[in-house]
């Protein structure tokens, strides 16, 4: 019995040196590979998580200038933050914040730049559309007005559609063309939750031109009494 096992443990052997000689040099490679892909991925983790730390404390620096009312300084941090640290959400709200700084000094050229820089290049859409509707403020306080209507074409996150349409039915107004701009206010009104502030605003805008909202508009048997 014993030579009996020997002879088959020999062959399964001989079965396990046969598969390893035919494949084990891709089993090596399949491992080396995902274990590399592992490391890869705790390492880019990793470096994940240093960038934002070193981000934010940039970041905080950036506030302390904008709350400050130090455009300038402002400006710098933000040109080091794009150099360093360009998809971090740090660096795309400190872009947010500059920009709002340069608008109040009246540096409108320089906050439509940085506003352009943040449309363009910030990673998430919700960020682009903010950046995209104060950038077509910007343009529109210059007169540039189709150039705002086009920031608001590319303003896409649907839960900025009311304020989108808003904006451009401010645009549209500014540039006389009065039916186009009741009809972004009505699409703004329509989309704007009932219970935001700001719909009011929306509400008075369409007041102005003739074309309240059947909401706000005063019963007509409460007229009567």
């Amino acid at each position: 019995m014993a030579t009996h096992l020997d002879l088959e443990e020999q062959e399964q052997l001989d079965q396990l040196k046969a598969f390893w000689k035919q494949y084990g040099n891709a089993i090596v490679w399949l491992l080396t590979l995902v274990l590399a892909g592992f490391a890869a991925w705790n390492g880019w983790n990793w470096w994940q998580r240093e960038q934002a730390v070193k981000a934010g404390a940039m970041f905080d620096e950036l506030d302390r200038a904008v709350q400050a009312g130090e455009a300038a300084r402002a400006a710098g941090v933000f040109k080091d933050m794009q150099e360093r640290f360009p998809r971090t959400a740090f660096t795309q709200q400190g872009g947010l914040a500059t920009a709002r700084v340069q608008f109040e000094k009246g540096e409108l050229d320089a906050a439509a730049a940085t506003l352009g820089w943040v449309a363009e290049h910030a990673v998430e859409d919700e960020y682009k559309t903010v950046a995209r509707l104060r950038l077509a403020g910007v343009l529109a306080d210059q007169k540039k007005y189709d150039e705002a209507l086009k920031q608001l074409d590319g303003a896409s996150a649907k839960e900025f559609e009311a304020l989108v349409a808003d904006r451009r039915g401010d645009v549209l107004m500014a540039m006389g063309r009065k039916d186009e701009a009741k009809a972004a206010w009505q699409k703004a009104w329509s989309a704007m939750d009932a219970k935001v502030e700001y719909r009011r605003l929306i509400d008075a805008k369409l007041t102005a031109v003739g074309a309240a909202p059947a909401a706000s508009a005063p019963a007509a048997g409460g007229a009567a009494r």
